[in-house]
């Protein structure tokens, strides 16, 4: 499915909205990194409407939209571009068994973050997916170099490439169990090191 958006141009920096979300804008400052960020700020948008339990609109045809004067005049200067759009699915109702400890472990989290237990599995689980896809994207570097870092990530160490200069430190979240990767340029290293001084 894609979406109607509405791209101005005005010295040289380039604006987007959708006329079906209202409050859904973004800027850039070339016409070939609009439309991606566009589809990356609609996606977010739409999120977020979604998550705070808002309805959806219906999304208007272009030829609809047309029929519409509001949008006849707003369109009048402006590009038009299709957006691709994928409204979020619907939750589902799942029956999970959790060790107790752990689920009042994870119940305790959420309370913190402000969470509900669902909310805070399903982000997660995101994270635990996006985390994985990008360990498993990653075969640029030698095996020992990977056998390295492998165990290094497991005891928790820090793992710093010799000709970087940043230096990256994995830690194991205490709540998820899973890993978590910090970078720090040098620079931030050093100053830190003149600040402990």
């Amino acid at each position: 499915m894609q979406v109607v958006a509405l791209i101005h141009e005005e010295n040289g920096n380039f604006g987007a909205s959708f006329p079906d979300f209202p409050g859904c804008t973004t800027v850039a400052d070339n016409a070939d990194t609009i439309i991606a960020k566009a589809a990356e700020v609609l996606a977010f948008h739409v999120e977020g409407m979604a998550e705070d339990g808002l309805d959806l609109p219906q999304v208007r045809t272009l030829t609809q939209l047309r029929a519409d004067p509001e949008f006849r005049e707003e369109s009048a200067d402006a590009m038009i571009a299709l957006v691709p759009y994928a409204p979020p699915a619907r939750a589902a109702r799942i029956n999970v068994t959790v060790d107790e400890s752990l689920l009042a472990r994870i119940d305790r989290a959420a309370a913190a973050a402000g969470e509900t237990r669902s909310g805070y599995l399903s982000d997660a689980a995101k994270r635990r997916l996006a985390m994985e896809a990008s360990v498993a994207s990653r075969e640029l570097l030698p095996v020992q170099s990977r056998q390295k870092a492998q165990l290094e990530r497991q005891s928790g160490s820090v793992s710093a490439h010799k000709k970087s200069p940043r230096k990256v430190v994995v830690k194991r979240d205490p709540d998820t169990g899973g890993l978590q990767r910090v970078r720090r340029s040098s620079r931030t290293i050093k100053a830190k090191r003149r600040k402990d001084s």
